[in-house]
């Protein structure tokens, strides 16, 4: 469902993006007129991860913490779907195209092994893929709108569940459906559900303490 860039300013162009901070907007090349073999350059060259959304290279961001939240997630999902023979996980390197001109990289993804014909994992640096689960670790350069955005994307092209993770909160987001989640604190377990069935976590296993 990636839509085509009508921004007129720099105002709109942030705004159609989901009034992301400019400094996550790269420049070069000119937005709008970004292509897949960009998102590659990108990363080879300065090792750098950017998600393609409307022919516009938007920089993914992730402070420390945060990035110990996803390795965490990773590490007890990849546990399960391992010892239950599920499928595969990846992390927040784990590019993938979710539809023609629309590159999209979860900070966790699971895919099973239903999407993965002949259980061939994918070799290229942008792979067809529409995981089962999505995992977004919410970051200060996140907006409200960015979110809903990729929500809008995720269940119109098959995601089945996706888990907002809020550090700030301590707190996660669970939607089901686009227009159907619940919000579980700290002392609550977070569940698989049909994706992940018997998979449990108490979230206070995940936030542990405070940032500093």
């Amino acid at each position: 469902m990636p839509s085509m860039l009508t921004a007129v300013t720099v105002s709109d162009l942030l705004h159609q993006l989901g009034d992301i901070p400019p400094e996550r907007v790269r420049l070069k090349p000119s937005p709008g007129t970004a292509t897949e073999a960009d998102v590659v350059a990108v990363h080879d060259r300065e090792d750098r991860l950017c998600e393609l959304v409307d022919g516009v290279l938007v920089e993914k961001t992730m402070g420390y913490y945060e990035s110990y939240i996803a390795a965490t997630l990773i590490r007890l999902i990849g546990n399960f779907v391992v010892e239950h023979d599920l499928g595969i996980v990846a992390g927040a390197d784990g590019i993938m195209r979710l539809a023609p001109g629309l590159v999209r990289i979860p900070d966790v993804s699971f895919v099973s092994w239903e999407k993965l014909p002949g259980r061939r994992l994918p070799r290229q640096a942008i792979p067809d893929l529409v995981p089962n689960l999505v995992v977004e670790v919410l970051s200060e350069g996140n907006t409200p709108r960015e979110m809903a955005r990729k929500l809008d994307e995720y269940f119109s092209l098959g995601v089945r569940l996706v888990w907002l993770v809020n550090p700030m909160t301590e707190s996660t987001e669970v939607y089901t459906s686009r227009n159907q989640s619940t919000v579980l604190d700290k002392s609550a377990t977070l569940e698989g559900g049909v994706i992940l069935p018997d998979f449990t976590l108490p979230l206070s296993a995940l936030f542990p303490a405070s940032p500093l």
